[in-house]
């Protein structure tokens, strides 16, 4: 891995995709989310604060346990200007995402156990069918396994 002397405090998207092991076109797809920036040289290159590196992986790392981008870049707003996230930071947001996966492991596990119910019914309107018909509405309204509205013209 290329090593940044010191004295750079700037990356080019090329240094910075090396260190931080993310694509050009991921950095690329973060800044126009607006999870990190950069600014433009005379010549319109970008270039990146060596902080984006340790803003790189607190997004990869978010990304890697199933954070949404959107809540990430929520995160890091509220961190001050140009303030690398720190352990504490990290300990603090992932104790509130740990909630939030949780309670996505467990409609997982039911989606799972209801899947299995559903294998091989074909019919979607049967009282048991929770996936595709729950509570039965559509057998209140329709016979059969019709899951679109009746044409009138019919």
């Amino acid at each position: 891995m290329p090593q940044i002397p010191e004295k750079i405090h700037e990356l080019t998207v090329g240094q910075l995709s090396a260190r931080s092991g993310a694509a050009v076109s991921a950095l690329h797809f973060y800044e126009a989310k607006g999870l990190i920036s950069s600014r433009r040289t005379s010549g319109n290159q970008r270039r990146y604060g060596r902080d984006t590196l340790r803003r790189v992986a607190f997004i990869r790392a978010a990304q890697r346990v199933g954070i949404p981008l959107a809540t990430v870049r929520d995160a890091l707003a509220q961190l001050p200007e140009e303030r690398t996230p720190t352990r504490e930071d990290w300990a603090r947001l992932s104790g509130t995402w740990r909630t939030e996966l949780d309670e996505r492991i467990k409609q997982l596990g039911r989606l799972r156990d209801h899947l299995s119910d559903c294998i091989g019914c074909g019919c979607l309107s049967l009282e048991n069918c929770v996936l595709s018909n729950p509570d039965d509405v559509f057998g209140e309204r329709l016979t059969g396994s019709r899951l679109m509205p009746e044409r009138k013209d019919a």
